[in-house]
């Protein structure tokens, strides 16, 4: 009995910051969002664990701080004055022309969105796609053992996180059936449970998660939970700038970086430069890949790909449970700080972005039965947009924080044109 407890004792003493030694359920409390250090954006209300011992999303709001000291999105009032619609997007990574229809994307988040459908269908609506609803079969929402249920307690910054990620998988494959699979806590314990019923549930090909937290020596305990042949798992890099994040350095997962994406009048349409708050690096602790052949890293190297994850350049997002339109929640964000727009739209970016954007280019090219991890890329990266500038940190000039030709940490080996790629 000594022992055991000596031994339980350890392992709480061990933890991940991220909560990988920690079963505990914690109380379903928000986080206070913050200003981020990148002017002009505030991150997401889940961005910070609580307590040691949960993980923290990936979203970045487009805000600005007003006379009282409060801060509140840059836009807000319509689907058309708020970032980049699905039009947008489509146009950026040449997805014209491709269809999902008949796969599922799977969205692995904490805490429940209790307006999770009702804010999807605004959306869908809003840019006129086609409707994706629990009745017509399109969208279904789970707790992390797949039961309809009980679902977790609420939580307006995972919310927001949720209200992306859905969004995100419209925009990108509006064909696409939907499983959003909420763990009852952002403890990682329930997120692996999560991710285990989400890639076992029949006709998901992709999971994104929008979410992570530090390495340390226990991560590799908790890989074989992204390890399912014959579905894409995809993972934010961060939004912290150069450094490594898990799950993103897994290497059962695509790991997917950050670019600040803009208009342009070139062939393409489009530019792309490294976003500075992208995560990227090398990590301690996870093997390097077959696949990877940078040289600078003895070990896996975060990212593989990219896409549009800058709040300035961000993405149109309809939320209105985080919406300060009276009540409980309004009064949290009161106390907090944070006035989104009563409307819901808001702009917004982090890798959280560009994760459920990468998972359902998978879903388009529909072949992942036949991807190995997140090898495929680096066989077909002619089908990418190589980004060659911008930087995320200081790391002595590397390719590890530094945009160039070829590989680079921030955008991996590039972003989308077309599936060719996935």
């Amino acid at each position: 009995m000594a022992a055991a407890l000596t031994a339980m004792l350890t392992l709480a003493v061990t933890a991940l910051s991220i909560g990988l030694a920690t079963g505990v359920q914690a109380a379903p409390l928000s986080s206070a969002p913050r200003a981020s250090a990148s002017a002009g954006t505030a991150d997401f209300g889940c961005f910070h664990p609580v307590r040691a011992g949960r993980a923290r999303c990936f979203g970045v709001l487009k805000a600005h701080r007003t006379t009282s000291g409060r801060m509140s999105p840059f836009t807000s009032g319509s689907p058309t004055t708020v970032g980049y619609v699905p039009s947008d997007l489509r146009s950026a990574y040449k997805l014209g022309g491709t269809s999902g229809a008949g796969r599922t994307v799977a969205i692995v988040d904490a805490m429940d969105d209790p307006n999770a459908e009702s804010d999807l269908a605004a959306y869908r609506s809003a840019y006129g796609l086609p409707s994706c609803t629990t009745a017509n079969g399109c969208f279904r929402k789970v707790n992390q053992r797949g039961q309809a249920s009980p679902l977790p307690s609420g939580d307006y910054g995972w919310a927001e996180e949720i209200s992306l990620d859905l969004d995100m998988v419209s925009a990108t494959c509006p064909d696409c059936h939907i499983l959003l699979v909420e763990a009852g806590s952002a403890n990682v314990p329930d997120l692996m449970t999560a991710e285990d019923t989400a890639a076992a549930t029949p006709g998901v090909v992709s999971v994104s998660n929008s979410w992570g937290g530090s390495e340390d020596n226990t991560v590799t305990s908790f890989d074989s939970h992204f390890d399912h042949p014959g579905v894409a798992i995809t993972a934010s890099s961060g939004d912290s700038g150069y450094g490594v994040s898990w799950p993103a350095s897994s290497p059962y997962v695509t790991a997917v970086g950050g670019t600040s994406l803009s208009k342009a009048s070139n062939s393409r349409g489009w530019t792309e430069t490294a976003w500075s708050g992208a995560g990227s690096g090398c990590s301690a602790y996870e093997a390097k890949p077959s696949w990877q052949h940078d040289s600078g890293c003895a070990k896996r190297s975060v990212a593989d790909v990219a896409a549009v994850a800058d709040p300035n350049t961000g993405v149109a997002v309809y939320d209105t449970y985080s919406s300060c339109g009276g009540g409980v929640l309004c009064d949290t964000e009161l106390q907090l700080g944070l006035a989104q727009g009563a409307d819901g739209w808001v702009e917004v970016g982090g890798t959280s972005v560009s994760s459920p954007i990468i998972a359902s280019v998978y879903a388009l090219a529909g072949n992942t039965a036949q991807v190995v991890d997140g090898s495929y890329p680096y066989g077909h990266a002619s089908a990418l947009n190589d980004v060659t500038s911008g930087s995320n940190g200081s790391c002595g000039s590397s390719y590890l924080c530094t945009a160039g030709p070829g590989y680079d940490g921030p955008t991996g080996l590039g972003t989308p044109i077309g599936i060719g790629a996935f």
